[in-house]
């Protein structure tokens, strides 16, 4: 049992895998991984002629070596086919499905620029990304086709659609994926450098248009060994495989969406990269969730923090066999302290885990698990972690005393390199190689990082601070809620009041005056919101399961604005 500065110092010491080194990457110094992937397409080469399973889809179960030799053929047709080069953008639009993997492994292999296109885009937004990446190509599903393949076409940008029926003929400018991808073909010989770009994520905004987050090799490889260096550092620790359970060999069920930075990089990358099994479901059902983590053995759960609760409070939880689970867990948003202790009790062997990362980061930062997290449940790891750095800084920018509220910021090899074509908004949230998050938080003396909030996210009530995490953590607390989420609303006397809108636990008759008197108990009067809606259904959400607090403003305390 070693304590995590003695397993940090074991796991990235000279000579190690994860050796780490200091390097100048375009003129601002980094603590980085000596022996990372020099490329994407480095990585995806080292699985060409394995024969273990990699993708299991329904039915479908995909080898590493059957999967390369489908990435191999696309990749050809790129190239000879739709005359793709090197530095092009090919949007990739669909739902979980193997093609996209594949597509998105071609592309990086001839040196072009994979955009991640959000499958629940409406057709403007759509036609909005299409225009702004200035793609080449566009990959799509049958339902992204019919919503995107005349936006494309009208710029003179052919379409591959895959899983297509093969009696519905193909609208002009479509290429079904079957007729134009040769197994046997050879993969193109195209030079790739670790800083070239390599993919464009649309962030995950709620107001106006996204933008177009580009990474470059390097800082993709750089994030990918980050974490799987943190799974080596907690195996140093505890002599146990964290990804692991009970002598099962890692396997990740993939329950976000391939287009959003969490199922892409730590989990089906990592997948790739470690030879590791991965069960891809199509949309999120949690009994489904469960089937599949009985029948395949899974170890790892990465989600938001909303999907380990579904799967606890499914009526089939215990009807399902979840021994296998290591690791539950993810990022994406702040989880109640009461969900890591009900991960905790709930699963036989699976222990609590969440991360601190975005897509700026490719979603590496600090992350927690296991005994730290139980015994830190509202803290988001460490602060110190082996490539990136965190300070929390005032206002003007400086770096505020040990313990103290300020905005995170972050320094790092897998940071973006900017936004796509958007300058100013670049220079904004990257000074001097340091990410401004937007996120406020702090660093307690034991080193470890709690988020408080989003800046935008805080509710100023007649000069009072309310962090919005914080009355969420103590709305979840009582017993017949299933989730909340906390927001201003226009006040005229106080500026804003606190506002939130609950979803109550099927037979759970809660009112307003209950609830607010149960948190009488634990926050300051000014903290307790004094608007409270009940949502029938499901509060809604994006596509990386974040909750739209805006829209929910909307619907429910419309007159308010």
């Amino acid at each position: 049992m070693l304590d995590y500065d003695q397993a940090y110092a074991q796991v990235t010491g000279s000579g190690q895998i994860f050796e780490l080194v200091e390097e100048v990457v375009n003129g601002t110094e980094y603590r980085l991984f000596k022996n990372a992937p020099a490329t994407l397409a480095q990585l995806f080469a080292g699985a060409r002629g394995d024969q273990s399973t990699f993708l299991v889809y329904e039915d479908e179960r995909w080898t590493f070596d059957e999967t390369m030799r489908h990435v191999d053929a696309l990749a050809h047709a790129l190239v000879e086919t739709f005359g793709i080069r090197k530095g092009d953008r090919v949007g990739i639009a669909m739902r979980n499905l193997p093609e996209w993997i594949v597509s998105f492994a071609a592309i990086l292999s001839v040196g072009a620029v994979s955009v991640s296109l959000n499958a629940w885009w409406t057709e403007s937004e759509l036609d909005y990304a299409i225009d702004d990446a200035g793609l080449s190509l566009l990959i799509a599903d049958p339902e992204r086709t019919e919503r995107g393949h005349h936006l494309a076409h009208a710029r003179g940008i052919p379409t591959v659609v895959v899983r297509s029926d093969p009696h519905d003929p193909v609208p002009e400018g479509v290429h079904r994926y079957e007729d134009v991808v040769v197994l046997g073909s050879p993969m193109p010989a195209v030079e790739v450098h670790p800083d070239d770009d390599a993919t464009i994520l649309y962030t995950s905004g709620t107001t106006g248009f996204p933008k177009g987050a580009v990474s470059t090799h390097r800082a993709v490889t750089q994030a990918l060994m980050a974490f799987w260096a943190n799974a080596s550092i907690q195996s140093a620790r505890k002599g146990v495989d964290p990804l692991g359970g009970d002598g099962y060999p890692p396997c990740f069920i993939l329950i976000v969406p391939l287009f959003h930075v969490t199922g892409c990089v730590p989990v089906m990358l990592t997948c790739f990269g470690m030879k590791m099994k991965l069960v891809m479901m199509y949309r999120w059902d949690p009994e489904q969730a469960l089937r599949l983590i009985e029948a395949e053995r899974v170890t790892a759960f990465v989600g938001v923090p909303t999907q380990s609760w579904d799967m606890l409070e499914s009526p089939a939880f215990d009807r399902y066999d979840t021994s296998s689970l290591a690791s539950v867990g993810g990022g994406g948003a702040p989880a109640p302290a009461k969900l890591v202790d009900r991960v905790e009790k709930g699963f036989a062997k699976g222990r609590p885990n969440i991360g601190y990362g975005m897509t700026e980061t490719n979603a590496f930062g600090p992350g927690n698990n296991g005994d730290d997290y139980v015994s830190h449940p509202t803290s988001t790891g460490r602060a110190r972690t082996t490539i990136v750095d965190v300070e929390i800084r005032d206002e003007q920018g400086r770096a505020v005393p040990t313990g103290e509220r300020g905005e995170i910021w972050m320094k790092g090899p897998n940071l973006i390199r900017g936004y796509w074509n958007k300058p100013e908004a670049t220079a904004e949230t990257i000074v001097d190689g340091w990410l401004a998050t937007g996120d406020l938080g702090r660093i307690d003396d034991e080193g470890f990082l709690y988020i408080e909030d989003r800046a935008k996210d805080m509710v100023l009530r007649a000069g009072e601070n309310v962090y919005c995490a914080e009355v969420e953590s103590a709305i979840y607390e009582h017993p017949g809620v299933y989730e909340a989420a906390v927001f201003g609303v226009p006040h005229e006397r106080l500026g804003e009041e606190v506002a939130c809108v609950v979803q109550r636990k099927p037979g759970s008759d809660l009112t307003t005056d209950e609830l607010q008197a149960f948190l009488a108990g634990t926050l300051a009067p000014f903290k307790i919101p004094s608007r409270i809606a009940f949502a029938e259904d499901r509060l809604a959400r994006n596509p990386s399961g974040k909750i739209l607090k805006r829209e929910l403003r909307q619907a429910y305390f419309a007159g308010d604005e």
